[in-house]
């Protein structure tokens, strides 16, 4: 499994690559968390319970993305791990995080939402997955 960054002139690209759907959405949030701080320094200490519907596997990763965005804003944590499950069109998800620690975290950015911009969810010829957007920071 891979969570990575990927250049793009504008705001920041976030992808996962894994073996299934699921892992492959959870590692596209890993990466969102690593854009705003250092993953290593984030702690899995409490459960968040996120789901969401969507009529597509691309428009699903955008919602998704969009609600763990959601959760890091109101609750002001950040997450460490996800464990993601999809049934259908309906994603439901654990996010394991703690509260924002300034001096510890030192967030970078402050993610906005995820867009449509270079927005890919496929299955590849090798049965890996591959799971992408740009998020506006």
């Amino acid at each position: 499994m891979t969570a990575t960054c990927f250049p793009h002139d504008a705001d920041i690209g976030v992808r996962g690559e894994a073996s299934t759907r699921e892992a492959a959405f959870a590692e596209a949030a890993a990466a969102l968390s690593a854009v705003v701080s250092d993953p290593a320094a984030i702690r899995a200490d409490a459960p968040v319970v996120i789901g969401c519907e969507a009529p597509s596997d691309a428009i699903l990763l955008v919602d998704w993305l969009n609600r763990v965005i959601y959760e890091m804003a109101v609750r002001r944590m950040l997450f460490a791990r996800f464990d993601v499950a999809i049934k259908g069109r309906r994603l439901q998800a654990v996010a394991w995080g703690e509260p924002v620690d300034m001096a510890r975290h030192q967030p970078a950015v402050e993610p906005k939402g995820a867009t449509f911009t270079a927005l890919r969810v496929e299955q590849r010829s090798d049965g890996s997955w591959l799971a992408q957007c740009v998020v506006d920071v």
